[in-house]
């Protein structure tokens, strides 16, 4: 190899104080293991002599703790974007020590390339093989790295001795042209491959290789419970009445999944849900459930940006890459989650909420409207350009304390023309066609906690006495939030004060 092998230490060395850093990796796959952790050991050093030292993080999407932990617990991230999963950081981006800001995953590629956020100072990818004209053959979450590496000053590479060689051919490298001169995106079915399987670096910026020898250290999924088994079977249900009315092709239509034991019980639901015929996904993220579901038949293809899958299920994976090969393919992030393609194949999308309301909003970032929980992530990217738009989530948390059906969400990321269908563990509400009023009515009467239905019926009376199309109290709209934050408990609202 003609490019010198560093140290974490000396390779964190080439990252300077207010550089903007492009990650690769998208979720926990593919991200770096080692050097961020140096970076991080270098932040802390150089705050004990008191110098400055803090850096701009660009991702896929979310990382692991060798990233955002480790940097964030030095203090050492001043603006990150475009999501997260870190507790630590959750933390810090919410009393603005750091600053994030929230962005579809789609997006980020094409507005770093448009100047947006300024240069690439520093890329750090992982890769599973380099060779010495600075092609590459990336790991299991592709992300921005295309166009990190396009664009950086500087290139360091962490060389995964637990990836196999043989990766090559499952990635499907392809970057859009940028406006004026863009054209359409030649993807027309989800296993159409349009791009390279290798990376291209040019080899002058490669500044180092690090070789790290670890797994992505991505914890399993929950067991599906009662609650998301419940889930589960409702999506399932209305994709085989869907599919018996004819308004679903007889050859089914490509799925997406978002992430998390919501999607993944879902998807395993998928399993035994035998009328509906094999599948394709083109999606922007592939759990355990998905790499079962090809073992079982039920999945014929993945298209996706990353392999967001358990240490066990990486393994498994590892050592039957032949059986895989043909049944995968990963995408930079602004192809897998990009609005054209999806609309193009008629994807049907499923994605979770934290909350929604009763004309049909989505809450998926902000707990009680003001605490970031993780982003928006890719749920937009996918939900304006559904064949049909689905999210779900329990009817209650907290033991009954907190119901996510509220009579206002908090915080909006998805309106309610972007929702046709709203599922959760007590049912299905179909929001097609239906007025305010009308959908309101269909959220309560399916999809609301019985403990939860008569406080939100007294709602929609006290805001129909209003008037208006979409008819709110507003003194009243948040009561269930300002509830919950006095009493802790939701259940406790009254609505004879607003009579």
């Amino acid at each position: 190899m003609k490019f010198p092998i560093l140290t974490p230490e000396e390779a964190a060395e080439y990252v300077k104080n207010g550089d903007n850093v492009g990650l690769s990796g998208f979720t926990a796959a593919g991200t770096p293991k080692v050097i961020p952790v140096a970076i991080a050991e270098r932040a802390k050093k150089l705050h004990e002599e008191g110098k400055a030292f803090k850096i701009n993080v660009f991702t896929g999407a979310s990382t692991n703790d060798s990233c955002d932990g480790a940097l964030v617990r030095a203090d050492a991230i001043d603006k990150r974007t475009p999501y997260q999963s870190h507790s630590d950081l959750r933390k810090s981006l919410n009393c603005h020590s750091t600053h994030y800001f929230d962005l579809h995953l789609s997006e980020l590629a094409q507005k770093i390339r448009y100047g947006f956020y300024g240069d690439i100072d520093v890329a750090i990818i992982e890769v599973a093989d380099i060779e010495d004209d600075g092609t590459v053959v990336l790991g299991t979450g592709v992300g921005n790295s295309p166009t990190f590496t396009k664009l950086a000053k500087k290139v360091l590479i962490e060389l995964n001795e637990k990836l196999p060689k043989e990766m090559k051919g499952l990635h499907d490298i392809y970057l859009p042209q940028d406006p004026p001169v863009r054209s359409e995106i030649p993807i027309f079915k989800a296993s159409d491959r349009v791009g390279s399987p290798v990376l291209k670096i040019d080899p002058s910026k490669i500044v180092g290789v690090v070789k790290t020898s670890r797994l992505d250290d991505i914890k399993p999924f929950t067991e599906p419970d009662e609650v998301t088994k419940h889930i589960s079977a409702n999506v399932c249900k209305f994709l085989i009445e869907e599919l018996h009315r004819g308004i679903i092709p007889a050859s089914f239509l490509p799925l997406q999944s978002g992430v998390g034991n919501v999607a993944n019980a879902v998807l395993y639901g998928l399993a035994d849900a035998k009328e509906i015929p094999p599948f394709e996904m083109y999606t922007e993220v592939i759990q355990d459930a998905v790499l079962d579901l090809m073992k079982q038949g039920r999945c014929k293809f993945g298209s996706t940006c990353s392999l967001t899958i358990s240490e066990h299920m990486e393994e498994e994976f590892m050592n039957n890459l032949d059986f895989y090969k043909d049944k995968l393919c990963l995408r930079p992030a602004e192809i897998s989650n990009n609005p054209e393609v999806v609309r193009r194949l008629g994807v049907i999308t499923m994605n979770t909420a934290l909350e929604a309301d009763i004309f049909g909003n989505i809450n998926s970032t902000h707990v009680t409207g003001t605490k970031m929980m993780n982003g928006i992530g890719g749920s937009g990217d996918f939900t304006r350009n559904a064949y049909i738009s689905i999210f779900s989530c329990p009817s209650v948390t907290k033991g009954g304390k907190i119901s996510n059906i509220v009579p206002m969400v908090s915080h909006v990321d998805h309106s309610e023309h972007s929702v046709d269908i709203l599922i959760t563990d007590q049912g299905i509400a179909d929001l097609r066609g239906k007025d305010p009023i009308q959908r309101a009515e269909e959220i309560i009467k399916n999809c609301a906690s019985p403990e939860y239905k008569g406080l939100l019926k007294d709602y929609l009376k006290l805001s129909e006495s209003a008037g208006g199309q979409t008819p709110h109290r507003l003194e009243a709209s948040l009561s269930f939030h300002t509830e919950f934050l006095d009493s802790g408990d939701m259940r406790n609202v009254n609505f004879s004060k607003y009579c």
